[in-house]
């Protein structure tokens, strides 16, 4: 589990690989005004600190290489369910794409809810993520509504999917 002794290292991974992931579909300034708002020292600090959220990392060696950030009852950012848990965040470095560090953290992810006895697990994927639309698809997620997910000025649909536990 990610403490606040964790900031440096998750404000650098979450930079990396939020980079990798969608750079090339965004504008350079979505993507700059995207990094310095959600991945600012002061916003991490407040999520690492809520007592509704949970970060794991993942670690190659000594260099953290994946996380997963999940959210429970008020600190959901929609549903705000106590029987559900969101899954806000499985992020991995490209060159360990494939190599099943984020099946991994999706593992956890459904261990701690189904530890809590929740109902179910749910999280909201952009539209345009084949990859990671095809995850949860194959693992028993269906599409229950949309919702618009703002990065920098450009408004994006992300497809919300729940998984009954």
């Amino acid at each position: 589990m990610l403490t606040p002794a964790d900031l440096p290292a998750l404000q650098k991974l979450s930079r990396q690989t939020f980079t990798e992931t969608f750079a090339d579909s965004n504008t350079e300034e979505d993507m700059q005004q995207y990094l310095s708002e959600s991945f600012s020292t002061a916003k991490l600090g407040t999520e690492l600190g809520n007592e509704g959220s949970v970060f794991y990392g993942a670690e190659s060696g000594n260099e953290m290489i994946g996380y997963l950030k999940v959210n429970f009852g008020d600190a959901q950012t929609e549903l705000k369910d106590s029987e559900g848990m969101e899954i806000e965040r499985i992020y991995v470095i490209r060159h360990f794409l494939g190599k099943k560090v984020g099946p991994m953290l999706y593992d956890k992810a459904v261990e701690m809810a189904m530890s809590k006895g929740l109902r179910y697990v749910w999280l909201g994927v952009w539209e345009e993520n084949a990859r990671a639309m095809s995850f949860y698809k194959k693992n028993g997620f269906v599409e229950f509504d949309r919702h618009i997910f703002k990065l920098g000025s450009d408004e994006q649909t992300d497809i919300m999917m729940k998984r009954i536990l």
